[in-house]
């Protein structure tokens, strides 16, 4: 943590987290945020289906919502990072509050629900994205969609122009029935959709699945299986989980998707079961619980062939990138890797 963050973040933590966040946004906005730029070496650049990446540590979705600080994130040291997620129509989302910090679990619950400008709003702010950066975004579905599904291909179809990858989020546990949309024949019938609409695209961008960690042995293998099938690129593992095993915070028993240090290890086997059940044959991008070095590594050990994070910035800073991608060079180096992808999954069968 720099010393503008020491000063900095005792200051935001004052502030209910929702507020907070938005100072950080508005930070981004002004250029008043650390911008430490890009951390790279010829063992932290790697290529991921299909993206040429120039380190692997990314921002998962639901930091800049709207995608309204593109710029300052792109100068943040992030490899790649995820917008969104963009439903067909805007939405205010859950009632406030929806956002509490867990500071004695550095860890955080959200129930924001899809809260959103729209996709219209968010397509012409990501026309105007800095060129230079790999930006993807997550898709997501109206609350009182009529066809949930459907909603998915819509957001896809009218912003893929602007994207270099798309997430198909169907693992968020705050709005209702959306996880249902992970069983089988549901999950197959959605990507065919969403395929049909990359088809339209004049760029076939990647396409992303994000899963949430509380699944059983049976649905992974499901969804290992429809994700082949498919022809998605890559999967994420993993979202946030409904699981409060553990925790010390006052809000603990707060309602949504809990995200953060205590997600590590429930997320990490979750990543090692898919990176065993796909043979290694798709992509793997591990969130859950990141905050430094060790447990990026790990999670590339684990299968991860890039990782992704955002709740340790809570309480790190966006610093923590920097360190992060440095530190991860440092143990490739230690252990004799010359690029990050001869790390992946070399070290799975500790999570098994």
């Amino acid at each position: 943590m720099n010393l503008l963050e020491k000063i900095g973040m005792p200051v935001l933590h004052k502030f209910d987290p929702e507020t907070a966040h938005g100072l950080a946004i508005k930070a981004l906005q002004l250029g008043a945020a650390p911008a430490p730029g890009l951390v790279s070496s010829p063992r932290l650049r790697t290529h991921v289906a299909g993206l040429d990446l120039p380190n692997p540590v990314g921002l998962a979705a639901g930091f800049d919502k709207n995608a309204t600080a593109l710029l300052g994130l792109s100068r943040a040291g992030f490899g790649f990072f995820e917008v969104g997620a963009a439903t067909p129509r805007p939405q205010p989302g859950n009632p406030k509050p929806r956002l509490f910090r867990l500071t004695e679990d550095r860890a955080a619950i959200n129930r924001f629900g899809f809260n959103n400008d729209g996709m219209e709003a968010i397509a012409t702010r990501l026309a105007q994205r800095p060129k230079d950066a790999v930006i993807g975004l997550n898709l997501g579905a109206n609350k009182d969609s009529a066809d949930r599904a459907s909603d998915f291909a819509k957001v896809l179809a009218h912003c893929g122009a602007h994207l270099d990858f798309a997430t198909v989020n169907v693992s968020s546990p705050n709005t209702e029935k959306l996880r249902d949309l992970q069983g089988k024949a549901a999950l197959s019938a959605l990507l065919a959709g969403v395929m049909e609409a990359r088809a339209g695209l004049a760029r076939q961008i990647p396409v992303f699945l994000k899963i949430a960690p509380d699944l059983t042995d049976a649905d992974l293998g499901e969804i290992a299986e429809v994700a082949q099938e498919s022809g998605l690129d890559a999967i994420i593992a993993t979202n946030t989980t409904l699981d409060r095993s553990g925790l010390n915070s006052a809000h603990k028993s707060e309602s949504g998707g809990l995200s953060g240090a205590p997600l590590f290890e429930k997320s990490t086997r979750v990543l090692a079961q898919l990176s065993q059940l796909t043979g290694g044959a798709l992509p793997l991008i591990g969130v859950g619980g990141i905050s430094n070095a060790d447990q990026a590594y790990a999670k590339i050990c684990a299968g991860a062939s890039a990782i992704q994070l955002y709740t340790a910035l809570v309480f790190g800073g966006l610093s923590m990138v920097q360190d992060i991608a440095r530190g991860l060079d440092d143990l490739l180096a230690r252990d004799g890797f010359a690029n990050v992808s001869e790390a992946v999954g070399s070290k799975r069968e500790d999570w098994l």
